[in-house]
């Protein structure tokens, strides 16, 4: 763009000046016009490459710049046909522009160590950045896995639950139907007084609610205790209401109490004191 400015400029000029003086005169001219613009260019470039700046250089640089612009134009608004003149006209203030564009970019060049450092600093943070997205997708695979067996194996646990539930409920309702049976109290009577002839007991089944837990000192064992004294507080519990208790009623209030005997000895001592 500069040469084009300067070719420009000396056509100018010796077309100008051709009319009125001799050509030779009129180029010497326009060489001393673009010669001025040059040696310009050329001292500043010279500066900058030392890491100087003169600003009386850059204004003499823009000050021929301005000249060959004025030229261009002054021609251009002479003829006819100015368009085209006009179209060129700014050649030579955007050549000078480009040149300072070059000398921003000349300040701020690396050398090639440094080019090749910051590549590598940049490819390694590529390749920390695609290894942790790796690590992410695989973890969050894993956790994917996971969670579905976990819930595959809850459903599995769900389903043999309500199995077991549903098999509870048809065994305590086959079981609530034969307590409520008018036939079963009687007909369990009659196989026991065979060898209990003493004793009716009132036979109950087991009814669906809710566990009672034993408390602690129920759990402890205590003290063997004679037949004389095991008859005594069986005895004594039998009769601790009216009408007397029953067998059964009379072992959770003995055990209750926190005593220890086994089933065979209770009801043993039952049958003496019945």
């Amino acid at each position: 763009m500069t040469a084009v400015s300067m070719v420009l400029t000396l056509a100018v000029v010796v077309m100008w000046l051709g009319t009125s003086m001799p050509t030779l005169v009129a180029l010497v001219v326009g060489i001393g016009i673009d010669g001025g613009w040059l040696a310009t260019l050329a001292y500043e470039r010279r500066l900058a490459a030392q890491g100087d700046h003169s600003t009386p250089v850059t204004a003499v640089g823009w000050f021929f710049g301005l000249i060959a612009t004025a030229v261009l134009v002054g021609h251009a608004l002479g003829e006819e046909s100015p368009e085209a003149w006009l179209a060129v006209a700014w050649l030579p203030l955007a050549a000078k522009a480009l040149w300072l564009v070059h000398g921003l970019w000349e300040r701020t060049a690396l050398t090639p160590g440094a080019l090749a450092s910051i590549h590598g600093i940049q490819q390694e943070a590529r390749d920390e950045a695609a290894v942790a997205r790796a690590r992410l997708r695989a973890e969050a695979t894993t956790e994917e896995t996971r969670l579905t067996a976990v819930t595959a194996a809850g459903a599995r646990v769900a389903r043999v639950q309500a199995r077991t539930a549903k098999s509870l409920s048809k065994a305590w309702s086959t079981l609530e139907s034969t307590r409520a049976g008018e036939d079963t109290s009687r007909a369990l009577t009659c196989v026991t007084s065979r060898v209990t002839p003493d004793v009716t007991p009132t036979w109950e089944l087991p009814v669906w609610g809710p566990v009672e837990l034993v408390s602690s000192l129920a759990l402890e064992p205590g003290p063997a205790l004679t037949d004389a004294e095991l008859d005594r507080l069986v005895d004594d519990i039998r009769h601790s209401e009216t009408p007397s208790l029953s067998y059964r009623e009379m072992a959770v209030r003995f055990r209750a109490a926190g005593h220890s005997a086994s089933e065979v000895r209770l009801r043993a001592a039952w049958k003496r004191v019945a």
